[in-house]
């Protein structure tokens, strides 16, 4: 998401940067550089031309005349508004109040309700929260079973209706079920249509009147584009929207739905959907965002999600065993595991600033297939094996290879990165373990 918008722009800021003084002229020409970024976007008209007009009163004045650096002044002022343009600040989700505390995602069909409700689920869970999903959806075959698969793969209940219970009475007896079992939020996925429609806005509305959720969510498809912001508009009218989940914010999106939703609708983007994974749904903070956008990447998010991803009591069992020289060919996959749940090579770079540039100048598909090439090569291995190195010979190599559909020098390779971090981390552990780098201890 934002690729061709952050190249557009970067382009923009290295020709402001390169101007000695900024000058009407100059700041215009800029201007209307970012104009045409922003529309390529596919960012609405409208939104674009007030954005733009805030950015030349700032841009025109004297803290940016007058600067030093007068292109830094530039471009933080067009950072400064575009953290305006998404929100300000972060808006949290809204749970208080006697449980169950109800959570109603509303949408149309193709947006991604039914995963995000799971998603979301997940995300309270983590959060110390006991959620129950509830499906209001019969109209579409299977969107009932749907909801109660993924609540089984996530071990979280969700709530199943009779046969033939209208959405209004599902809502009333999921709340009551919700108090039986002691659950403290419910999260309604509501039925959605390929188009808005009076029929679907009227039953959504009946459902909030009986449920009066808390927080009334619009779960909006990125890559819809200008029709993001129609669609938010048009709800946000009949209902009274709260906030909005993004959704496919990995896709090939341009990214103006993001850019657009927020100040058609004045209602804070709350959650933005990164990927099919159960867990790839990120709290959404303006700031973070406008600095992902501007190329300068965005560090909290990445130290945040790898804290979220270690673990105290491994990486203690970890440390023990690097301190008897005990590193196995199970745990240098563990780590790679670990590596993998931060995102993409190639995401992960875009959060640090300054590796922005990289991206889409070098190709990360070898090293993402060099990874799993390794975790194949060790799952092929018996578990004596994976603990004595040691063991493997020729004809076990080759059985290994054929096990992982690899060639027999990739496994004679991997050894050899084993062996050669083994040793790195016997040396860093030898005077005690404050020389050892801190990745080698988080799991």
């Amino acid at each position: 998401m934002f690729e061709k918008l952050q190249e557009r722009l970067d382009a923009v800021f290295k020709k402001v940067k390169g101007y000695g003084k900024l000058s009407d002229k100059n700041i215009n020409d800029s201007l209307r550089e970012v104009r045409v970024a922003l529309l390529e976007a596919d960012v609405n008209y409208k939104v674009a031309k007030d954005f733009l007009e805030k950015v030349k009163e700032k841009a025109l004045g004297e803290d940016v005349l007058g600067s030093i650096t007068p292109g830094q002044a530039f471009i933080k002022v067009v950072h400064d508004e575009l953290c305006q343009l998404l929100g300000g600040v972060h808006k949290p989700l809204e749970v208080t109040g006697s449980p169950p505390v109800p959570l109603m995602l509303a949408g149309l069909q193709g947006s991604g309700k039914t995963t995000t409700a799971g998603k979301l689920a997940l995300h309270l869970r983590k959060k110390g929260r006991r959620p129950l999903l509830v499906p209001t959806d019969v109209y579409r075959p299977a969107a009932i079973d749907q909801l109660v698969k993924l609540g089984k793969q996530l071990g979280i209940e969700a709530f199943v209706p009779a046969a033939g219970t209208d959405p209004v009475r599902i809502c009333e007896d999921a709340r009551g079920y919700a108090m039986k079992k002691g659950c403290d939020t419910l999260i309604v996925d509501t039925a959605g249509r390929l188009h808005i429609d009076e029929e679907m806005l009227s039953e959504l509305v009946r459902q909030k009147e009986v449920l009066k959720p808390r927080e009334l969510l619009l779960v909006v498809d990125a890559m819809t584009g200008q029709d993001a912001v129609t669609i938010s508009k048009a709800f946000d009218e009949r209902l009274g929207v709260t906030g909005i989940i993004l959704t496919k914010l990995d896709g090939d999106a341009r990214g103006g739905a993001a850019l657009s939703t927020k100040a058609v609708t004045g209602k804070p983007i709350k959650f933005i959907g990164m990927g099919e994974k159960l867990d790839a749904l990120e709290l959404f903070h303006p700031e973070r965002m406008a600095s992902r956008i501007l190329g300068m990447g965005d560090v909290v998010s990445l130290v945040e999600k790898a804290q979220e991803l270690y673990d105290e009591r491994q990486a203690k069992e970890l440390e023990k065993k690097i301190r008897k020289d005990e590193f196995t060919l199970e745990d240098f996959r563990d780590q790679l595991k670990q590596i993998k749940k931060l995102g993409s090579i190639e995401s992960v770079l875009g959060m640090i600033p300054g590796l922005n540039k990289f991206k889409g100048a070098i190709d990360f598909s070898e090293a993402e297939s060099e990874i799993k090439r390794t975790e194949a090569i060790i799952n092929s291995m018996t578990p004596r094996e994976r603990l004595y190195p040691n063991l493997l010979d020729g004809n076990r190599r080759q059985r290994i290879a054929r096990g992982s559909g690899t060639r027999v020098q990739d496994v004679n390779e991997l050894l050899k990165r084993y062996l050669e971090t083994r040793k790195m981390i016997k040396k860093f552990s030898k005077g005690g373990m404050k020389g050892l780098p801190k990745q080698f201890l988080m799991r």
